[in-house]
């Protein structure tokens, strides 16, 4: 039905030019034209040139295909040739040469500029959001508490009790004292919570179904050379924008760092449509998207450098040395916007700043270490319980639901939050809170130590001195409290991530291994206090000095949870010390990173992201996973022993009636062309679409195109007969030089080739002669047979 072929003979002199196809290429590819013939080492003749005008559609792809990047790296090389010999000819060509080079810096600025502002917008609705939950200013509904109470001069312990900031229950019933307004405000805390879901859940169904969760699996997919036609939209954009701030702000247990990557990625995609370089070549916009993965990562942390290291570790599938050092000034645009809109209102980038200020003894190693462990197992045991819920979702009744899902989880997050104020507060609150080192004027529950002084000792939060100090009520009830946020982030997290809202997993993770940290470090902190002249302390720690810093422990531990989740390493630790600015504690976090990534990869090979790739089917060739197999190509191959032969086109003999029902007989993506059915010799190969948009076009406009025309792959024409119809010259279309190989070729080296030069499909030949064909979908498949997974698993083409 897409393909509709005009059936309406045309007759009409059969001039020279009727030989060739006028042609006229999309948006999208214009660059496929008869010197792809030239550079696979065959000239046309002067009487073939059938691609002199492109045809609309020609050399584009359907929704849920491959690119072949190959041919796609070929059009630029043929592009930037042209341009270069065109530049020597006049002055307007030299310019237009040297704005194409600039266009990739230019598009790289834009992509940054508009991120960064995104994000900055996202931080400050996000905030703000957040605390219409707990209250309004009535200086202006548009502050958030802390710009509300900005010019409040009370003391510190009162700073958050400002008269400019009321919460519900003190403007519904004039108090905030008592039981009925604890529960004006807690029922107003759920309403707000459910407000919010039900808005983001159901914009994300309404309007931008691919908005939802966390984005990252899908970019990977995308970046390896996969179509997914709408995922990086406009519409994707805007929704993901809203839902973005309106997900966080339900206070449901997800981030907004992983989405952002989304939405830079989104950006970079609108953006890639006003340079032809790139809005016609698949394999060029990928290279600006792996840029702006980078720029996600960049102005979700303010981490320029870790949002590099992250695209090269973690998401890009090509990524060469240009795209690396594009990637650093988009990411370096990116910070230095959302540094000048400076949402988080202390002027810095970093979002968690911390100033310890004991350095780390070598005796700590063993419980960092201790949280590296921690850390990886409890990375595999979510990735485990988090697919094995979202399989559920996707094969029962549950998944039909998704805004009752929504609305239940919100309800149960925020029920169950409110009571506990460390659960209350927001993902990046509290982990700026467990990151904190207690300072002299900290009046937070963490710091509710025994005071220890020369005449008295008294129970307070505010002390004068720094030293290691045994822990007091206050932190005794904190640390019960932590210990109940911990057991409820880490189950509430497995069914939160995704769901049918925009969903990160980097601050939940973080926030599990904080807690974790911290809880360990005031363990460590009271064990020195009470041992100080044990072997273990002697020497080093000292009575009355400030020897372990819990804070540390958190930061340890979030970077441990976070990598035994991802599986980063490189780009993690970088992210982390960009993130708090704690250059001196490389060490611990790079031993903590990396014993939480050995204890994982024991459990379970894959991070969180290729799990999700894999549960939805997406073809993707994971670079890690290693064959132990020893099968040939041959085994892999269509047809395989028994099957019906593999179907083909002739490049002579076959009439334009012919080639349609062939088409409409069978899906296949592509057709080997041979020189008979007799001798199988191959020729080369053509595109079904390429195929159906070619016959259609000459039906359209060329003269004397009917189903008895026949159709021609050869280099020279037969000779014209008065009776027979013009024949239709299709070499142009074809692909002259496809990747072969023959049928004892292995299979780890078949698979070699695809994952390093990201084909679509691969012929299999023996002695020269047509056997098979092998495609991405036939080596996923396989790669499933070996590891006893379900082959039918891989979804699309």
């Amino acid at each position: 039905a897409l393909y509709s072929v005009n059936a309406k003979v045309r007759y009409g002199s059969l001039l020279k030019d009727d030989f060739s196809l006028s042609v006229l290429l999309p948006a999208g590819f214009e660059g496929y034209s008869s010197r792809r013939a030239s550079t696979n080492g065959i000239c046309p003749t002067h009487i073939v040139d059938p691609l002199e005008e492109p045809v609309p559609g020609l050399g584009t792809y359907e929704d849920f295909n491959t690119i072949d990047w190959v041919r796609e790296k070929s059009k630029d090389r043929d592009r930037h040739r042209e341009i270069t010999n065109k530049s020597r000819e006049s002055t307007v060509a030299l310019l237009h040469r040297i704005s194409d080079a600039f266009s990739g810096w230019l598009l790289m600025l834009l992509v940054g500029l508009m991120a960064g502002a995104l994000a900055g917008g996202i931080d400050i609705a996000a905030h703000w959001m957040t605390d219409l939950k707990g209250g309004v200013c009535l200086v202006g509904f548009w502050f958030n508490h802390e710009h509300c109470c900005w010019t409040y001069n009370e003391t510190f312990q009162e700073r958050d009790r400002c008269p400019q900031w009321k919460s519900w229950a003190e403007l519904i019933t004039g108090t905030s004292e008592g039981a009925f307004p604890y529960i004006m405000d807690y029922l107003m805390y759920i309403f707000w919570a459910l407000l919010f879901s039900f808005l983001a859940v159901t914009l994300v169904r309404a309007f931008a179904p691919y908005a939802c969760g966390s984005g990252i699996p899908e970019i990977k997919t995308i970046l390896s050379g996969f179509i997914i036609r709408g995922y990086l939209g406009k519409w994707t954009l805007i929704i993901k924008t809203i839902t973005l701030v309106l997900a966080v702000s339900s206070g449901l247990s997800l981030g907004k760092e992983g989405p952002l990557v989304h939405v830079a990625c989104c950006c970079a995609n609108i953006l890639c449509h006003l340079f032809t370089k790139y809005r016609k070549n698949e394999a060029k916009r990928r290279e600006v998207l792996s840029a702006a993965a980078a720029v996600g990562v960049s102005v979700a942390f303010g981490a320029p450098i870790g949002g590099v290291l992250f695209s090269l570790e973690e998401v890009s599938y090509y990524f060469p040395l240009k795209t690396l050092w594009r990637s650093f000034f988009a990411a370096l645009v990116a910070a230095f916007t959302l540094r000048s809109i400076n949402p988080f209102g202390n002027s810095r980038l970093v979002l968690f700043y911390v100033e310890f200020h004991a350095p780390w003894h070598l005796v700590e190693l063993a419980p960092f270490i201790l949280l590296g462990i921690f850390g990886g197992l409890w990375g595999a045991l979510f990735i485990k319980a988090n697919i094995a819920w979202c399989r559920i979702r996707k094969t029962t009744r549950l998944g039909h639901y998704p805004i009752t899902e929504v609305l239940v989880v919100a309800a149960l997050t925020a029920l169950v939050s409110y009571p506990n104020s460390y659960t209350r507060m927001s993902g990046s609150e509290l982990i700026s809170e467990l990151f904190n080192d207690c300072s002299l004027l900290d009046s937070s529950q963490l710091c509710g130590y025994v005071q220890v002084g020369p005449a008295n000792m008294s129970e307070t939060g505010a002390g004068n001195s720094l030293a290691d100090r045994p822990a007091g009520p206050e932190l005794y009830t904190a640390l019960w409290q932590l210990a109940l946020a911990l057991i409820f982030k880490m189950t509430i997290t497995v069914i939160t991530f995704g769901m049918k809202v925009p969903s990160g997993l980097f601050i939940p993770s973080m926030a599990v291994g904080a807690i974790a940290g911290r809880l360990l470090g005031v363990g460590m902190e009271q064990l020195a206090y009470y041992n100080h002249d044990s072997i273990l302390f002697k020497g080093w720690c000292s009575a009355g000095a400030d020897c372990i810093t819990p804070g540390l422990y958190a930061m340890v531990g979030a970077a441990a949870c976070l990598g035994g989740v991802t599986r980063m390493t490189v780009s993690l630790v970088v992210i982390m010390f960009e993130l708090t600015g704690g250059l001196e504690y490389i060490v611990p976090l790079m031993a903590a990173t990396m014993t939480s990534k050995w204890v994982a990869d024991a459990l379970g090979r894959e991070g969180i992201y290729e799990a999700h790739i894999r549960l939805n089917g997406y073809p993707f060739l994971e670079a890690k996973e290693e064959i132990e197999h020893n099968s040939l190509a041959v085994d892999v191959m269509t047809p395989r022993r028994g099957d019906p032969a593999l179907t083909v086109l002739t490049q002579e003999g076959m009439t334009v009636g012919e080639v349609e029902s062939l088409i409409e007989s069978t899906r296949f993506s592509g057709f080997p062309v041979v020189v008979s059915q007799e001798s199988q010799r191959l020729v080369g190969f053509v595109l079904r679409r390429d195929l159906l948009i070619s016959i259609d076009n000459a039906r359209k406009r060329q003269d004397g195109i009917v189903s008895a025309s026949q159709v021609v792959f050869s280099e020279h024409l037969p000779p014209p007969s008065p009776e027979a119809p013009p024949p239709l010259p299709l070499r142009g279309i074809m692909d002259l030089s496809p990747f072969t190989v023959t049928d004892h070729t292995p299979i780890d080296i078949t698979v070699d080739i695809f994952r390093k030069l990201g084909l679509r499909q691969c012929l299999v030949t023996h002695n020269g002669k047509l056997l098979g064909i092998i495609t991405k979908k036939d080596v996923l498949k396989h790669m499933a047979q070996i590891a006893n997974r379900d082959p039918d698993s891989i979804l699309f083409n």
